[in-house]
């Protein structure tokens, strides 16, 4: 008896049912982008015409931009920020342990320090310095050194105090923040290894508290440069003080304030630029790898371009 066996092949197998079709997606247009961005430039264009049109003497801002007493004024700026954060920061540190410590005592002096310095206005903390005087006639430091308040209290010592001393409240906040950012078992295990406390804020939370406490720090820079011009009224010749004697001699008062205005914008530029690279410093231990820098952006853009080697057309 045979058994006839139907064999099946290729060609008797079912058609599988077709695929669904290909979306094909539309995107959606947005108009409003388009209105903003005509409405902006429009804008802009109608702000550089009226200051085109107004009566400003625009050659005298490339006339005088780099006159001696401009530059005097911008080294004396920089000088200003770069001794006035030193003594921010040096503060701020002191400051956030004193604020993070058990003692009672040093932990109600931080507090306080960060309360009156933080409460009170910059320009009123300068003038408060400058007039000391009515209260100390005298400073006496032994067989050192002794003289009147008003020779001792230069105008770049009230600005140094002034900044230097209310910047330390601020550094201190930030600091403190970095400090609370280090997870707590870093210092226990620093302790059982038998590390003081002080080295252990130095070997292990400080260089950890750096990624959280730079990039406020950078913003508190590029804001001290700012804030120089407030010593003006103290009489040190900064930058705004020298633009400003310039204009009332020149007859060009509100010309230097658009020359005094570009130089803050050129060094909070490079302050920026510097900010980044710092930050992108400590940022190596957070992220697997690191976004790539402008510069870097620019090289890949071009080498893009080229054609590899040994491709024909």
């Amino acid at each position: 008896m045979t058994v006839d066996i139907e064999k099946t092949g290729p060609e008797d197998a079912p058609t599988p049912p077709s695929g669904p079709e290909a979306i094909k997606a539309i995107p959606v247009r947005h108009y409003g982008r388009y209105v903003s961005a005509v409405v902006a430039i429009a804008l802009f264009a109608a702000i550089v015409y009226a200051f085109a049109q107004g009566k400003i003497n625009w050659d005298a801002i490339p006339e005088y931009f780099f006159d001696p007493r401009i530059l005097d004024g911008v080294g004396n700026t920089l000088l200003l920020t770069v001794l006035s954060m030193a003594i921010g920061i040096i503060g701020g540190i002191l400051l956030a342990v004193m604020r993070l410590s058990k003692n009672p005592v040093t932990s109600s002096i931080a507090w306080f320090y960060i309360w009156f310095f933080r409460g009170t206005p910059v320009l009123v903390q300068l003038i408060v310095w400058f007039n000391l005087g009515l209260v100390f006639e005298y400073i006496n430091l032994g067989p050192f050194y002794r003289d009147e308040w008003s020779d001792f209290m230069t105008p770049l010592l009230t600005a140094l105090l002034g900044l230097g001393l209310n910047e330390a409240a601020y550094m201190a906040e930030i600091c403190r923040a970095g400090l609370l950012s280090v997870d707590e078992g870093q210092t226990e295990a620093s302790h059982a290894l038998g590390m003081s406390h002080t080295k252990t804020l130095r070997r292990v939370v400080i260089p950890q508290a750096m990624r959280v406490i730079v990039p406020p720090t950078g913003n508190e820079v590029i804001n001290m440069l700012k804030t120089t011009s407030l010593v003006s009224v103290v009489q040190f010749s900064e930058l705004f003080r020298q633009a400003q004697d310039i204009g009332q001699t020149s007859g060009a008062p509100v010309e230097m304030l658009f020359l005094a205005a570009a130089w803050y914008l050129i060094l909070t530029s490079i302050l920026s630029v510097g900010q980044y690279y710092l930050e992108r410093y400590y940022a190596r231990g957070s992220s697997r790898s690191l976004p790539p820098t402008p510069l870097q952006k620019i090289k890949s853009s071009v080498f893009s371009l080229r054609r590899p080697k040994g491709v024909t057309a």
